[in-house]
């Protein structure tokens, strides 16, 4: 009796000259050779020193939080400074201070000028002018500690994580009502993170001719800010935890927007969505879920639409092109890490839309994929 099935099958020519091909990179002598030959140097070196930044990946995310924490790069905001001066105002010994200064100039932070003197580069003053990913990038230290060994993170043995206990809504097994000092951390943040990414999303978002824009997890209103401004005359919701509802509505008072948007405290899980609304947003709110949970959510808001209203789901997704790191390792292990949701492929979401009850699903492009594409559906 012979086994049968794709296991049993022969390789086909593809296979076999896959693990020619594996053979020869992974032998030594093979790499030495490719390194030195004309026609195979370039890639070769290119292949060298991509490996090396995957397992050097660790360090230069700790020479930014460095960076960050001492602000080098709001010191040299106003124009560039000796390493001497830098060394005193960041509290260094000049030998230290020096250090830090080759490591950030190595990663294209900042650049060391012909008189020796240090300046902003193009990265580094980007940092300047987006404030949240400095916030994001000390948030990462919660990250690192819960990926200490991820082996164990994927093995689900690695027992609570730090970042479950930040995002208590992520914690299904947590009974414990969320306090207000969680609370203000993690909405902080998420508001620092959606307005690195409302205008892309508003710039795509086909708004004309509804009346009423629900944001369902819209944090403390800063998408909802936005939309204010872009559509005067839409009338506005928010929904969100009663904590999370109470700091939007204060934040938006504060802003002079209390009088455009209603705030309602509750979880999609707690009762029917508000009605009213022919539009609702959902801004990186899908992936923090499981996808039990993240199908209740999307019949919730089916059935809180009216026929030929809108669903909007702003987010990073899994697979876009050139973007494959941000969604499928960065975000696939910050939500294992997290304990609740995964990045999903535009397939998914959409097969999940449809199962769901919508039609007419569709992407609207985005200025930037890397930080949130944007999928469309009609109820």
């Amino acid at each position: 009796m012979t086994e049968t099935g794709p296991a049993s099958r022969h390789p086909g020519w593809r296979e076999r000259w896959l693990a020619l091909r594996n053979r020869l990179v992974a032998s030594p002598g093979f790499q030495r050779w490719a390194a030195g030959f004309p026609l195979t140097r370039r890639i070769a070196r290119r292949n060298t020193r991509a490996l090396f930044d995957l397992c050097a990946g660790f360090v230069y995310a700790q020479v930014l939080f460095a960076c960050v924490r001492l602000d080098l790069f709001g010191l040299l905001r106003d124009g560039p400074l000796t390493p001497d001066t830098i060394a005193r105002r960041i509290g260094l010994s000049p030998e230290r201070s020096l250090t830090l200064l080759r490591a950030a100039a190595s990663l294209g932070l900042i650049a060391r000028l012909p008189d020796g003197r240090f300046a902003l580069a193009d990265l580094g003053a980007a940092l300047i002018g987006n404030p949240s990913i400095a916030l994001m990038i000390e948030h990462h230290a919660m990250l690192y500690a819960d990926l200490a060994d991820p082996v164990a993170l994927l093995r689900d043995e690695a027992g609570p994580t730090r970042l479950a206990g930040y995002w208590p809504y992520a914690d299904t097994g947590n009974a414990t009502p969320v306090g207000p000092e969680s609370v203000a951390a993690y909405s902080g943040l998420m508001a620092a993170s959606q307005a690195l990414i409302a205008g892309d999303v508003l710039d795509a978002l086909p708004l004309g001719g509804r009346t009423c824009l629900m944001d369902v997890g819209g944090g403390e209103g800063v998408f909802l800010a936005h939309a204010a401004r872009r559509h005067p005359n839409l009338a506005l919701r928010l929904l969100d935890l009663p904590l999370v509802a109470e700091r939007a509505e204060a934040r938006l008072a504060a802003e002079g927007l209390g009088g455009r948007v209603a705030c309602f405290g509750q979880t999609f899980l707690d009762a029917p969505l508000p009605r009213g609304a022919d539009a609702i947003t959902l801004v990186r709110v899908v992936h923090d879920h499981d996808d039990a949970r993240a199908m209740a959510l999307l019949r919730a808001v089916h059935a809180a639409l009216p026929p030929g209203g809108l669903l909007a789901i702003a987010e990073p997704l899994a697979g876009t092109a050139g973007a494959e790191p941000v969604g499928d390792a960065y975000f696939g292990f910050y939500l294992l890490a997290m304990g609740s949701g995964r990045p999903r492929r535009l397939e998914e979401l959409s097969d999940m839309l449809a199962q769901a009850g919508f039609s007419r699903i569709r992407e609207e492009a985005t200025r930037r994929p890397l930080l949130a594409r944007l999928l469309t559906a009609i109820r």
